[in-house]
């Protein structure tokens, strides 16, 4: 099943999302749906509140649930966007090299290192999970643009 993308306004992308605590048969449905949704959307990542379910589920061609950022190095500004406030990209800072701590649709534990993209999608799908966009990452000035537009789109019907 492919899930519609929710968009900045709705709550659920700024509450932190729960803990998975049932890893079952319709976990691993969702974590299909989810894969599903993402590449049906063209995303790097996506995370269950980006879907509007307030639970601790990423997928980065790998799922992880209960994610956790464990260690970072170093620093890279690059542009990054949304698929939750799609046309709007700017340029973010983030780790480098990210490694990340979470279970998996079975409930094991591992650890996953990642670098460049891949740190970036594991910092923006955990951001995601803990109730933070991207544009929290930006000068307020630039978010408040942003939210403008967004807030006009909206009146329009455009958004």
């Amino acid at each position: 099943m492919i899930y519609p993308i929710v968009k900045l306004g709705d709550p659920v992308l700024e509450a932190k999302a729960a803990p998975v605590t049932e890893f079952d048969a319709s976990l691993r449905k969702l974590v299909n749906d989810m894969f599903e949704s993402m590449y049906a959307a063209h995303g790097v990542g996506l995370a269950a509140p980006q879907i509007g379910i307030g639970r601790r589920i990423a997928v980065i061609d790998v799922t992880f649930i209960n994610p956790e950022i464990i260690h970072t190095e170093g620093r890279i500004s690059q542009n990054e966007g949304c698929l939750s406030i799609p046309e709007f990209r700017e340029n973010v800072t983030r780790p480098k090299k990210v490694t990340v701590r979470a279970q998996n649709a079975k409930g094991e534990f591992f650890e996953h290192t990642g670098e460049e993209l891949l740190a970036r999608a594991f910092c923006h799908e955990t951001d995601h999970l803990n109730g933070k966009l991207y544009i929290s990452h930006i000068s307020a000035l630039k978010r408040d643009l942003m939210k403008r537009k967004i807030r006009k789109l909206m009146k329009a019907g455009e958004w």
